[in-house]
């Protein structure tokens, strides 16, 4: 059984998404505020978080920014907010996926599912270091080092970055990622892009013109030394 905090301003939305879940298996929690949410996270942590981004107060974008900084606890953001730009900055600000309004319950919980799965995945046998130049990746120990620097990812980040560096030189399209990192058989590639692109703000000495995690262009992403 798995716990999952929803904040939620609309009482009525909260309540019934608390309510499907349950019937899912889990044990929920609501939060009518950011604030709220924060200290709920922050008092008794749950396994993942789901954010609405049209909140009072301190907004989603902000609690999804803060609760990043607490740990790496998965976020999902449920949003009636489907543009672009705010999909974009949800996951920018910190979000592994994003779910737009009206709520699918099935597919909600079957993407909690694989975002549980993915926290829970160790490694069938143990994998030498991965090098890169001075990026250093240990998939076993769950550890990233630059320069000899630790590098703070979050689960899917790392999850990300191994997948990539496991096969150096090979192009891996966005839906071989979303298939093999986020464990899903569809679904919208922004959130692959995004995700490389805040990988590569922590991994390359310049974001911009990235030595080891490159784009090729319409094809996907690889990893070269």
């Amino acid at each position: 059984m798995s716990a999952v905090l929803v904040i939620e301003d609309d009482d009525g939305i909260r309540v019934s998404l608390m309510l499907a879940l349950e019937d899912e298996g889990y044990t929920v929690r609501g939060a009518g505020t950011g604030e709220d949410g924060l200290h709920a996270q922050r008092s008794q942590p749950a396994d993942t978080v789901l954010v609405d981004l049209m909140l009072p107060g301190v907004d989603g974008f902000e609690v999804i920014r803060q609760l990043r900084r607490d740990d790496d606890v998965p976020i999902v953001v449920v949003s009636a907010r489907d543009d672009t730009h705010d999909i974009v900055a949800a996951l920018e600000a910190g979000a592994d996926d994003y779910v737009t309004k009206p709520v699918a319950v099935k597919e909600l919980s079957a993407r909690l599912r694989a975002l549980r799965r993915r926290s829970r995945t160790t490694l069938a046998e143990p994998i030498p270091a991965l090098l890169f130049g001075d990026l250093e990746i240990v998939p076993e120990a769950g550890e990233v080092r630059l320069g000899g620097n630790a590098v703070a990812l979050t689960r899917t980040e790392f999850r990300l970055l191994c997948e990539l560096a496991e096969h150096p030189g090979r192009v891996l399209s966005r839906q071989q990622l979303l298939q093999q990192v986020w464990e899903y058989d569809f679904g919208d590639e922004r959130i692959v892009d995004v995700h490389v692109g805040r990988l590569r703000h922590k991994i390359e000495p310049d974001p911009r013109n990235p030595r080891h995690l490159v784009t090729v262009r319409g094809l996907g992403y690889k990893m070269q030394r």
